[in-house]
């Protein structure tokens, strides 16, 4: 049975020059049907009462449960407010900046890698990773273990101002060794996909992990180069998991890019190989068995016809005696 998350990020609400798309999104919601809908941050733009309103209201109006955390931009962007209510906005929409969900279907653990002192990059902490750890770990079935945070962990190729989650190398290993099978951001509003073993050597017992960047729904610069607007539809069942990247195009959402990613320790490739083996010796097996069939069949007629000949030393005996 397929299971579907949909992942929006980046929403942007109350930029001046934001367009409407996320006004759309109940659409995709009837289609999908999905169990859960991941925001990864930004889901306002300069993170005041009345966006975080707006943000909620939006979000709870689609149905499915919800799991959020905040990005750099739902936090006051002035000062004192930025450090001494940091977060009571967005707690007060959503009560904490690290939620979790959990079904018989998704395990999924929020991260929250703001960091008030610093206005783009973020990071997470030693004790975050190993609450998320202690969770994902604890996970005995065939859920989906997700990891969800703002902050970037891989880069698209437009803009690469934007720094990654500090401590990168880290953070993405924390996860993986966590048991994490599906880690998803914003951040950078462009739509970027890699599974572990893309960028990590295998050695052949290395688990299925998939790093997962959604474009942003928001385009609050819209004449800027290199950002996409767009969302990921996540789909999967025991064994695969594939990942819908949706763009926004002429007033609707379009169906951009389509990947599909093993779940556990067997990648699609070998797989397919292995498979392609067994079907080419399968092969091989039945031509020699037929080969074999038709050589005694051969045999026997052979036989048959050496049967019905008379032989030599009677044929001379006949002839002596006549």
């Amino acid at each position: 049975m397929l299971t579907r998350i949909l992942h929006v990020s980046d929403l942007h609400i109350g930029a001046p020059k934001a367009a409407t798309a996320e006004l759309t999104l109940g659409p995709l919601v009837e289609r999908f049907t999905p169990e859960l809908v991941i925001v990864s941050g930004d889901l306002c733009h300069r993170g005041t009462a009345e966006q975080h309103d707006t943000a909620a209201s939006l979000l709870r109006a689609l149905g499915p449960p919800l799991l959020v955390v905040p990005g750099n931009h739902d936090i006051p962007y002035t000062v004192p407010a930025r450090f001494t209510r940091t977060y009571a906005e967005f707690e007060r929409q959503w009560e904490t900046t690290e939620p979790v969900y959990s079904s018989e279907s998704i395990v999924a653990v929020g991260l929250n890698s703001v960091r008030p002192w610093r206005n783009q990059t973020g990071g997470l902490s030693d004790s975050q990773l190993l609450r998320a750890a202690q969770i994902l770990s604890s996970v005995d079935g065939k859920q989906l273990r997700v990891a969800v945070l703002h902050h970037h962990l891989i880069g698209a190729p437009w803009r690469s101002r934007k720094r990654p989650v500090a401590r990168r190398n880290h953070v993405l290993a924390s996860l993986v060794d966590a048991g994490a099978e599906l880690i998803v951001a914003g951040h950078i509003h462009q739509s970027t996909v890699a599974e572990r073993r893309e960028f990590e050597i295998a050695t052949g017992g290395e688990r299925g992990v998939t790093v997962s960047i959604a474009p942003g729904l928001g385009q609050p610069r819209p004449h800027r180069r290199g950002e996409a607007r767009g969302l990921h539809v996540y789909e999967f069942d025991e064994t695969r998991l594939r990942i819908h990247t949706y763009t926004w195009r002429d007033g609707g959402w379009a169906l951009t890019a389509e990947r599909t990613f093993a779940r556990g320790i067997e990648p699609l490739s070998l797989g397919s190989a292995r498979r392609a083996g067994e079907a080419a010796a399968l092969r091989e097996a039945a031509v020699e068995v037929e080969e074999e069939n038709r050589a005694d069949e051969r045999a026997e007629e052979a036989d048959r016809v050496a049967d019905q000949e008379p032989e030599d030393d009677a044929s001379y005996d006949r002839s002596a005696d006549a």
